[in-house]
């Protein structure tokens, strides 16, 4: 399938590194124009290096926890393009391991800042806009640990990742009527600077617990929000996308 975004304009959340970076890169590399956006000032390099495609790319700091810097960034947005935000991707989360019984209240309360009213702010401040405008994506990051708990991250990351999947079911029935989509992809077993930084007989035994024997990358995560940001996706909402190898089936 070829899925043309020229003319289309997104913003993705917590896009320096990894799957946020990853997402970014495919929808440039689809024609659209992408704000990356990141707590971290490096995001603007990493804009930078993805400004060779079709797409071009904009860096900006972003604390998702602000609703005011949320606004401030989608006006941006719309100037630099001269057109309403089209595509927003919610990826910005928090991971801090902790055990339930050692967990405090306020690394609670960071990780639900972040992972969870980051979210709810961000699909709010686009939502309004998309309605508006009459065509909208709204894909949100969910995880594996969400649908099952306890994989990684601790008891507050698998909570703030499922509390995501009802958040987006929410904002999918509030926005089905105008022309607005939201979704939202659950990946598990990709690839990345954790897999990359452990000893290859434990890559080798972890991929064999997975169906299809190996890790994703997070080019097949950036393919699938590709999809979802796309017209041929329309009739898709409320919808979860495992990227996750067969780990997990329903």
């Amino acid at each position: 399938m070829n899925i043309d975004l020229s003319g289309r304009s997104a913003l993705v959340t917590g896009a320096a590194q990894g799957l946020g970076l990853a997402m970014a890169k495919a929808l440039t590399e689809a024609g659209a124009t992408v704000m990356l956006t990141d707590v971290s000032d490096t995001v603007g390099a990493a804009a930078t290096d993805l400004n060779a495609g079709p797409g071009r790319a904009i860096g900006r700091t972003l604390d998702v926890q602000d609703e005011a810097a949320w606004e401030d960034a989608l006006d941006g947005l719309e100037a630099e393009t001269g057109k309403p935000v089209g595509i927003v991707i919610n990826n910005a989360a928090l991971t801090l391991a902790s055990s339930i019984w050692d967990l405090s209240l306020d690394e609670w309360d960071r990780v639900m800042a972040v992972n969870l009213k980051g979210y709810f702010i961000g699909c709010r401040c686009a939502g309004r806009r998309m309605r508006q405008a009459g065509w909208g994506r709204i894909i949100n990051l969910s995880s594996l640990a969400g649908q099952r708990g306890g994989l990684v991250g601790g008891v507050h990351y698998s909570a703030s990742k499922g509390g995501i999947l009802a958040l987006s079911k929410c904002f999918a029935l509030e926005l089905a009527g105008d022309g607005v989509t939201v979704n939202i992809i659950s990946p598990a077993a990709i690839e990345g600077p954790m897999s990359r930084s452990m000893p290859q007989d434990k890559v080798a035994a972890l991929a064999s617990g997975i169906p299809v024997k190996r890790l994703g990358s997070d080019a097949e995560v950036g393919m699938a929000a590709v999809y979802l940001a796309s017209d041929q996706a329309a009739f898709v909402t409320g919808s979860t996308l495992d990227v996750n190898g067969g780990l997990l089936m329903r």
